[in-house]
């Protein structure tokens, strides 16, 4: 059995909008954590997450393209060799009212004694998060 870290977040940006964040690499390298040169939202296409060098870890995170359905759902693998660590990454979009957006993430695939593993990924994903709604806002 394994165990998934589940976030929602409701943003104040159309839905297309959102999905142009969670789809375009340069859009990608913006708020996340990591640069990705590589990512194109394509079934099968192999991508990576690299980390920028004043986030502290210096590995690789090797994905793959597993469900597009623009603007509403997207998938990918979320590998991380040197940790042995295999995950599923979905982000669910839901258009809500006022132009608004309702984002929801599931990571699953973490094993259960690894639980500095899930708390680092609940709060890397809300970290991650907020500098996407930041970047999202009006200005």
């Amino acid at each position: 059995m394994s165990e998934t870290v589940s976030l929602d977040f409701d943003l104040k940006s159309p839905i297309e909008r959102v999905w142009h964040a969670l789809t375009d690499a340069a859009m990608l390298s913006k708020w996340t954590f990591f640069d990705t040169d590589d990512f194109r939202p394509v079934v099968g296409h192999r991508f990576h997450f690299r980390n920028k060098p004043e986030s502290g870890w210096t590995q690789v995170v090797d994905c793959e393209v597993l469900e597009v359905d623009e603007p509403h759902r997207l998938s990918y693998t979320w590998v991380i060799v040197a940790l042995q660590h295999n995950s599923t990454v979905t982000w669910t979009l839901t258009a809500a009212d006022a132009g608004a957006t309702r984002l929801h993430l599931e990571q699953s695939g973490f094993d259960p004694a690894r639980k500095q593993e899930i708390g680092g990924a609940k709060y890397g994903w809300t970290a991650q998060l907020g500098q996407l709604q930041n970047l999202l806002s009006p200005q």
